[in-house]
């Protein structure tokens, strides 16, 4: 060690023996004065059992081996002196009787009240410096070790943040907490090596609402970067993080607000803690920042309650508070595009399963806000989604006077795979008469869906096949699929045997024997090499494998007799 840093440590040293010493010589000063002061005397006897606890605080504190080598044990007896100071100028104040009373009655026994809560926290400080450990860790290296890494540097930083987290006035937590969330910034790594179980409850306390209003937002800020990195979740959950950042999101400050609702939507992944968050009074809140809040606070407020929405058993309690209405209005004047995205994922989950729930969207005007979603530049698929989910829940005249088949048209063209297949079943479910099969023809879907046909997914490619063999109960499609000179050899790709999908194959089937009454394809599923699929599905249970393969055969000796 250098002569400087010799000199540095001699310093501290120094000044908290010098600090013990100021302390002890305080303490019989504010004992006698306590013990003899006037007026309030259940007061001043409560404090002077404090009093009677502060010598062996001390003792504990100053035989710890890092006591001279730690400025927090410098902090600490600091605040110890200047408690002890006031305990001695009140005691004085008390006993003024040849002069009149410098302070008011009620002036007085705040004051006591303030002295009492000081001599609280001076003991409860000592005594977590001492029994925790923190003193250890965030002592400065020896000189054994005077070479110590810039990462060991900062771990022994970071550990000191923490502690201070944990101990001192409101004004020194919220410089630590400050002075954590830099670190974070610099280096979350070494934040996150050292953080322990009771630094997260330091934390999950400082969010409450007894705490000071700067100081909660730094902690949020602070427990919304540790809920980001992924690796903490389930320790602040354990500390009971939940229910301070749903009241901070109800009450808290603009900044508060925005951390806490960002940290809940991180949260809100888990089902788990959806309920929690649902059963704890969180969804009001969500609620009114959904309506009011800004356009990070909103998006994030829209993401949590479409997370809570995937929960199926909260749902109803989500519509109760009103989130149907309010996610229709997201959809349609929410302030930034997440939101938009965020409301539809929440409807496609409202109304996946419960009915009454699809009912109330439509009666309040979900599936024009839905369709008009679908002109923007957002995601398809989830709003695809939700108006597959409602197709049954209003009448296919509705749907496809609000302009449902061009939009779908477009999905199948341009869309995602998983916006095609909820296109493509929207169309099985709504074809379910002639005009409405002949006007999905005249849209142009049959030639999209036949693109899905050669798509990887075996559901895309089942609900695709479904769909065509419905539309081809109307002649005109018939005669458009028939003109499609890739439409046979796709249909027949569909009979292999050892693909997977036996509903697939019955679609395919349905498909080829409409198509079967013209000779060209029939022609056309023999070069395929139909038959042999056939054969090989002549044992199953698809219906109308027998049937086709008589049409074909018999149009195979046709075919040699007249070349006879």
């Amino acid at each position: 060690m250098d002569e400087g840093a010799e000199a540095a440590a001699a310093d501290a040293a120094g000044s908290a023996d010098r600090w013990l010493s100021v302390a002890e010589s305080l303490v019989p000063a504010a004992l006698e004065g306590a013990r003899s002061a006037t007026g309030f005397s259940a007061r001043w006897n409560l404090i002077v059992s404090r009093l009677e606890c502060v010598r062996p605080c001390l003792s504990d504190l100053s035989g710890h081996p890092c006591f001279s080598r730690n400025a927090l044990c410098r902090e600490q007896l600091q605040a110890v002196c200047a408690t002890l100071t006031e305990a001695v100028e009140l005691a004085d104040l008390s006993r003024s009787r040849d002069r009149p009373q410098p302070l008011g009655k009620l002036h007085m026994q705040s004051r006591l009240d303030s002295l009492v809560a000081r001599l609280d926290l001076n003991l409860r400080d000592c005594a977590h410096l001492v029994k925790t450990g923190v003193l250890g860790d965030v002592a400065p290296p020896s000189s054994a070790a005077a070479s110590a890494s810039d990462a060991e540097a900062g771990s022994s930083r970071v550990r000191e943040l923490l502690a201070r987290l944990q101990i001192g006035h409101a004004q020194a937590k919220h410089r630590a907490a400050e002075g954590l969330l830099e670190a974070m910034k610099e280096d979350e790594k070494s934040v996150l090596a050292v953080l322990g179980r009771t630094d997260i409850s330091a934390l999950v306390q400082l969010l409450a609402p007894a705490a000071a209003p700067r100081t909660r937002e730094k902690a949020a800020a602070v427990v919304c970067a540790l809920v980001e990195s992924g690796s903490c979740e389930n320790l602040l959950l354990s500390e009971g993080v939940l229910p301070p950042l749903i009241r901070l999101a109800e009450s808290g400050g603009p900044v508060g607000r925005e951390k806490a609702v960002v940290s809940l939507q991180r949260l809100s992944a888990s089902a788990e803690t959806s309920r929690s968050i649902v059963g704890q009074g969180g969804v009001p809140p969500l609620i009114e920042i959904c309506r009011i809040g800004d356009s990070t606070s909103q998006s994030a407020a829209a993401g949590t309650l479409k997370n809570l929405s995937a929960v199926p058993e909260v749902r109803q309690t989500l519509a109760e508070e009103g989130i149907i209405g309010l996610m229709i209005n997201l959809l349609d004047c929410g302030i930034v595009l997440g939101s938009k995205e965020h409301a539809a994922e929440c409807l496609q989950n409202l109304t996946s399963s419960n009915e009454s729930l699809r009912r109330c969207a439509v009666s309040e005007g979900v599936i024009g806000s839905l369709l008009a979603y679908l002109d923007g530049p957002l995601p398809q698929e989830p709003a695809v989604a939700a108006l597959r989910n409602l197709a049954s829940s209003v009448t296919t005249d509705t749907l496809i006077k609000l302009g449902l088949l061009p939009r779908l048209q477009h999905v199948l063209k341009d869309g995602s795979p998983g916006a095609q297949h909820a296109a493509a079943s929207i169309i099985c479910k709504i074809s379910s008469s002639a005009d409405v099969k002949r006007s999905i023809g005249e849209c142009g879907c049959i030639p999209l869906l036949f693109d899905l046909l050669g798509g990887k997914a075996d559901a895309a490619r089942e609900v695709a096949a479904q769909g065509i063999a419905s539309l081809m109960g109307c002649p005109q499609n018939c005669r458009e699929v028939k003109r499609d000179g890739r439409s046979v050899a796709s249909l027949v790709r569909l009979l292999d045997p050892s693909a997977p999908g036996n509903a697939t194959r019955k679609h395919a089937v349905s498909c080829l024997l409409a198509l079967s009454s013209s000779k060209r394809c029939r022609k056309s599923m023999v070069s395929c090499g139909a038959v042999g699929y056939l054969k090989k599905l002549s044992e199953s249970d698809v219906p109308g494998v027998r049937k086709l393969v008589e049409r074909l055969e018999r149009g195979k000796l046709r075919s040699l007799f007249s070349r006879k």
